[in-house]
């Protein structure tokens, strides 16, 4: 059934009532012009740099539009939520800035980085469960106990409304705004944002992303209701959601143009421009946005188009293999398993076509005993560096004009 104005959970004036109320205490993140990754995109892309926040993400604005409308008494009760990280921090940040006790329900296998920055923001941390239906639960159960109010990461009307203050500010700073990308988890941060740009600027395209792992806001366009897919990882942890928002669905009914998914190599490879070409640290659900653009997911044809980066917190351990996957990817490090004779001098001969081909080595590993070796012949495993796909097909047919049998290692 088609959303309707009686349906929605909040309006322009609500995100309006939102920005006051933050101002000044959320940072007003910049969202300027990237000419690198126009040229690579077709688009004007700007960026909205939400990872500069205090807590490396979006989601303290809707948390401290939530925690500023709570009574007295339920300040004094406190309050509690279940996040993966972000929603935790903000929840946690902006509860000790006012004096209010907080608990924060974190899966157990939330990134260290997430659990300690919560804690060290004041919250007490329960890690509980393999996912966040099951931190849900238990925050549910420890709410009904004490009497805490229960601050949702998404399916809430303040804290829709406290995402939706980007839209306001990104149709402020970028002239002539023609498209907007966000990622998609629950629906709380592109239900606020596209009613709040939808509302002011109709023209103006929302895009919706997702991670193609967990499509949980397409299902539910499609099915027309909130539908809870199965569960799947993805390094969009932050964008993990197996149910969109009842409160959420209406507004991407109403105001979202479309939604387009991207996979994890996908992603992995945004983050990765992101840091190399634009010096910016983005987590999985960060760089998702970005990673449509570049993948030429949506329909936008040289669109001035301001991309939503909504978060940096990445645990250092991930990005370690992000980057090392994204420069196998690119061809800029490669393994080779190379034949050749078990005699003396036969390695220098082959690291010096290496070395003539300008490709540095990093790391080797002789065999003799494995992979199917005739005696007398034996095997290297070769880790190198080079300038990316062309200097390896170089690399490639120098070896095979000078005798050597090869593949790749993978």
């Amino acid at each position: 059934m088609p959303a309707t104005e009686t349906a929605l959970a909040i309006t322009l004036a609500d995100v309006q009532a939102a920005r006051e109320r933050v101002r000044g205490s959320v940072y007003l993140t910049p969202c300027a012009h990237s000419r690198t990754l126009s040229e690579l995109t077709g688009q004007q892309v700007h960026l909205k740099l939400e990872n500069l926040q205090m807590t490396g993400a979006f989601k303290e604005r809707g948390a401290l539009n939530r925690i500023l409308l709570l009574s007295e008494e339920q300040r004094a009760r406190g309050v509690i939520a279940a996040s993966a990280g972000n929603h935790a921090q903000g929840v946690a940040y902006h509860a000790t800035r006012h004096g209010i006790r907080s608990t924060i329900v974190m899966p157990e296998p939330t990134p260290m980085v997430k659990v300690n920055a919560t804690r060290r923001f004041g919250a007490e941390v329960i890690l509980h469960g393999a996912n966040y239906d099951a931190a849900y639960a238990e925050a549910r159960r420890r709410c009904d106990i004490d009497g805490s109010t229960f601050i949702h990461p998404f399916d809430d009307a303040d804290v829709i409304a406290g995402q939706g203050t980007i839209g306001l500010e990104m149709l402020e700073q970028v002239d002539g705004l023609e498209a907007v990308i966000v990622p998609i988890g629950g629906g709380g941060l592109i239900g606020g944002i596209a009613c709040a740009v939808k509302s002011l600027k109709p023209d103006v395209r929302v895009i919706g992303v997702q991670t193609s792992r967990l499509p949980s806001m397409q299902a539910a366009m499609a099915a027309g209701h909130p539908v809870t897919i199965d569960a799947a990882t993805t390094i969009g942890d932050g964008i993990a959601v197996r149910r969109c928002g009842d409160k959420t669905l209406p507004l991407v009914q109403k105001y979202v143009d479309e939604i387009v998914t991207v996979d994890e190599d996908e992603i992995a490879a945004a983050i990765l421009v992101l840091l190399e070409r634009e010096k910016t640290l983005a987590e999985g659900a960060g760089a998702a946005a970005l990673a449509a653009l570049l993948q030429k997911r949506t329909s936008l044809q040289g669109a001035r188009t301001a991309v939503l980066v909504c978060g940096g917190n990445i645990d250092v351990t991930l990005l370690s293999r992000i980057i090392e996957r994204g420069l196998v990817q690119d061809g800029r490090l490669i393994r080779l398993r190379i034949h050749l004779l078990d005699r003396a001098g036969a390695l220098q001969d082959l690291t010096g076509i290496i070395a003539k081909h300008g490709v540095n080595i990093v790391d080797t590993l002789y065999n003799r005993a494995y992979y199917g070796v005739n005696l007398g012949d034996t095997t290297i495993d070769i880790t190198m560096e080079t300038r990316g796909r062309d200097q390896v097909d170089e690399l490639l047919m120098a070896l095979t004009e000078n005798g050597y049998r090869h593949s790749r290692v993978i």
